[in-house]
């Protein structure tokens, strides 16, 4: 055994279905078509620009461990973008431009046998730039989510319907997903009629901002079942994005981003020797709660557990979080069991990214 790559492949013999990249991939596009609950997603960014290709690599392969054994259906790469336009606080952190994603996802996550759904702000890209990308999209079997913009002012060279649009020719082999803003949605009351327009240039799953009051993401659920009944359609997959927070620091900064945390939540955080495994244990009550007002409404579901932190003990969080949801969600019936399956971890040489 190397001390390189690790490319986690099922056993034919036990899974045959998944025993090919494309397959995986397919049981992923399959899930979001027919509405399947349960969907697992585990979401990162990109190391920073001007990181050295030797500690890309290194990223990539302390990546591809942890995920590899993880029960999950896609990974998630993010565009990260400068949002200091958005708001007048000065930003917690300061602000470093990512690897392009999908760069990052191809050259270096290849060998991880997992879809790759990519994140793209469309405004900032023209029609060709757009159309060119999404064709490298199909090829490598990832999947699009496209964005907004960074800020209201932001020159807009391509619209969301444009970038829907383009998408299009590839929709009867591939799935679009969009954001959903439980936050927006309490403020302007029309979140609901943002998912159905999108529905109806082609998006079929939604992944949200990270969940951390409830009660908002409650009423984006109650709201846009109301409005599939009205109209006589199925709902989309809601996927809600969890996140553990470990610092005070961290908890500023999802606030900066404009994540609504309770005041109750935040003092129970502040207030807890353990501020990490406080936050764990809350994501999980808000997952378990999701769980139960999802299926009260028959809005097809899903997680993405998000790791954006560069502290080894919020990373070993989220893969915490991710397996106790999985068996979760296991437990309700709404996730098929993996038990019985085998795995074989095959190894490539570094060339090979």
């Amino acid at each position: 055994m190397t001390d390189t790559s690790a490319l986690v492949l099922v056993s034919e013999a036990m899974f045959p279905e998944a025993s090919s990249p494309y397959l995986r991939c397919n049981m992923f596009l399959e899930k979001i078509k027919s509405g399947e609950s349960g969907v697992l997603l585990y979401g990162i960014t990109p190391p920073k620009v001007g990181t050295a290709p030797d500690r890309i690599a290194e990223i990539a392969q302390k990546t591809i461990d942890r995920l590899a054994i993880l029960d999950i259906d896609a990974l998630v790469v993010y565009d990260v973008q400068d949002e200091s336009a958005r708001t007048n606080e000065e930003r917690p952190f300061p602000f470093i431009n990512a690897l392009d994603p999908l760069i990052f996802a191809s050259k270096y996550l290849s060998i991880l046998c997992i879809p790759k759904i990519v994140y793209r702000p469309a405004g900032k890209f023209s029609a060709d730039e757009l159309s060119d990308w999404l064709e490298e999209l199909h090829r490598q079997q990832f999947y699009p989510v496209f964005v907004g913009i960074p800020a209201p002012d932001f020159p807009v060279k391509t619209s969301l319907p444009e970038a829907y649009q383009l998408w299009s020719k590839h929709r009867d082999t591939s799935v679009m997903g969009a954001v959903t803003i439980p936050e927006r949605h309490h403020v302007l009351k029309d979140e609901e009629v943002r998912v159905l327009d999108k529905m109806n240039h082609g998006v079929s799953y939604f992944i949200s901002q990270c969940v951390f009051n409830l009660a908002y993401a409650r009423q984006v659920i109650e709201d846009l079942a109301i409005g599939c009944k009205r109209q006589g359609i199925t709902p989309p997959t809601l996927i809600f994005t969890i996140s553990a927070c470990g610092s005070a620091k961290t908890l500023h900064f999802m606030e900066w981003l404009g994540i609504h945390i309770p005041d109750e939540v935040k003092a129970e955080l502040k207030a807890s020797d353990d501020m990490l495994e406080k936050s764990v244990r809350i994501c999980l009550d808000i997952a378990s709660a999701l769980t139960t007002i999802c299926l009260e409404h028959a809005v097809p579901f899903g997680f993405n557990i998000e790791s954006v932190a560069i502290r080894k003990a919020e990373i070993d969080a989220s893969i915490d979080l991710v397996n106790q949801i999985s068996q979760m969600l296991k437990e309700k019936g709404v996730r098929k069991s993996s038990e019985g399956k085998e795995f074989e971890v095959t190894t490539l040489s570094q060339s090979d990214l």
